[in-house]
């Protein structure tokens, strides 16, 4: 009797295997080091424990949101991985589906996109990164405003990403925050960029590669960075530092929805619940430097580091008002071309 319910137990699990193994995930998410860890360590931990295959299909969020803009009537991808501010967009565009509310469990709240239907699975702080050791060589003390972006003693060693990038985004409206405006008013951050901060900037530089090598080379000092793009470079042995300015770092939510009318739901929502695991969100942590939105990771002070972890942090982030922002971004983007980055 007990070797035939081994037998036909077996026989279920098998059979349940091999029909997970029939169902593909089609996982969008950014290229370069996140797609190799996420091919090294999460998409196989998870199909080991599902069964199923899992295609990453890579590119940035503005990549990912055209994808999902040319698949409208037929989404082939399941969960698409984008910043908050183009997840906001494609909620809105109605190409996200509900995350469970189950996944929410361990989460902090900051974790919750728009009628839950993203759930972040890493929080970044944009904040100035700095070669620590070009200050100390020059007297200076590390930035802790928004404000030193305009110090005329960063003349020619300064770079922002144009406002197209995330980044640059985040420095405009925070210049405008410096000045009586915002999302709403954003003329104080372009006057302020125009007459104070652009005479300081060495390059409007979009990529993080290219950021990198500005640093090593010494021909920058300080930028306006994300607190893992910092950790990534500090990782390599060069001398750099994150400042949190006095105002607030910028909370970059980096966020995953399971697409409409996905063929796999409930595998899209099985791997949302497990890359918001205690375990998977150390890895992001100590390997992509994105804070941790499950409050069950322990981290040490070391690997802490510049990420927005704790309290002292993360309540401290400044929110942009995203459906604001995503009505204006192409007339912002237009003035920026012609005024600034001309």
């Amino acid at each position: 009797m007990r070797s035939t319910l081994i037998a036909a137990s077996a026989l279920a699990i098998s059979a349940g295997l091999a029909h997970a193994e029939d169902k593909t995930l089609y996982l969008a998410a950014y290229g370069g080091s996140t797609e190799t860890l996420f091919k090294e360590v999460i998409i196989p931990a998870w199909q080991e424990k599902s069964g199923a295959k899992v295609v990453y299909v890579p590119g940035n969020s503005t990549d990912t949101l055209a994808k999902l803009r040319a698949q409208e009537s037929a989404q082939e991808i399941d969960i698409a991985f984008i910043d908050d501010g183009p997840m906001t967009q494609a909620i809105n565009f109605g190409y996200c589906d509900t995350v469970d509310e189950a996944t929410f469990g361990n989460l902090y709240d900051a974790s919750r996109m728009p009628d839950n239907k993203a759930v972040g699975v890493g929080i970044v702080a944009t904040g100035l990164a700095y070669n620590a050791e070009m200050f100390e060589k020059n007297g200076w003390e590390a930035p802790t405003s928004w404000a030193d972006l305009a110090d005329p003693k960063y003349k020619g060693k300064v770079a922002i990403p144009p406002i197209t990038n995330g980044y640059g985004l985040h420095a405009l409206i925070m210049a405008a925050k410096l000045n009586g405006g915002g999302e709403t008013d954003i003329e104080p951050g372009f006057e302020m960029f125009q007459d104070k901060i652009d005479d300081n900037v060495l390059v409007y530089e979009p990529s993080s590669g290219k950021m990198s090598e500005l640093f090593q080379n010494g021909e920058i000092a300080m930028s306006v960075w994300g607190s893992g793009r910092l950790k990534s470079l500090a990782d390599t042995g060069f001398p750099g530092a994150f400042a949190y300015p006095k105002e607030g770092a910028v909370n970059l939510l980096i966020a995953a929805c399971p697409v409409v009318d996905s063929d796999v739901p409930e595998l899209s929502q099985d791997f949302l619940k497990f890359i918001t695991s205690a375990e998977m969100q150390k890895y992001f942590a100590t390997e992509k430097g994105w804070g941790p939105v499950n409050k069950n990771v322990a981290l040490t002070e070391e690997q802490i580091g510049a990420l927005p972890v704790g309290p002292d942090r993360v309540d401290t982030l400044v929110n942009i008002d995203y459906t604001v922002v995503n009505e204006q971004r192409g007339a912002w983007t237009q003035k920026w071309t012609r005024q600034i980055e001309r």
